[in-house]
């Protein structure tokens, strides 16, 4: 299992700010180990985000994303003690989901 995303979430006015910094490879499928044999693609493609259950953002992303990748987006109406619960899906089929509370 990867490890886990280290999620913030602060309250300001209406909105909350959320900041996402994801634990994963991200190889493209175009380097080559030491041996000269191709590093096989394995990516993030699916990135969800939910506001107590409610889904509020939905991404596809490609190789092209760098590794460790870091997300940031606002959400309209949320305050502080809603949930937000960030999922991604890598092209292995890998999955991992993290909650964080808005502050």
């Amino acid at each position: 299992m990867a490890d886990p995303m280290r999620i913030r979430a602060q309250a300001a006015g209406g909105n909350a700010t959320v900041r996402v910094l994801m634990a994963h490879e991200m190889e493209t499928g175009q380097r080559r180990d030491a041996a000269g044999k191709i590093i096989p693609a394995w990516h993030i493609s699916e990135v969800t985000a939910t506001l107590n259950g409610k889904n509020v953002l939905t991404a596809e992303w490609g190789p092209a994303v760098a590794k460790n990748p870091f997300l940031q987006f606002s959400i309209k109406g949320a305050k502080a003690g809603d949930k937000v619960a960030v999922t991604w899906k890598d092209n292995r089929g890998e999955t991992r989901t993290d909650e964080a509370t808005v502050s």
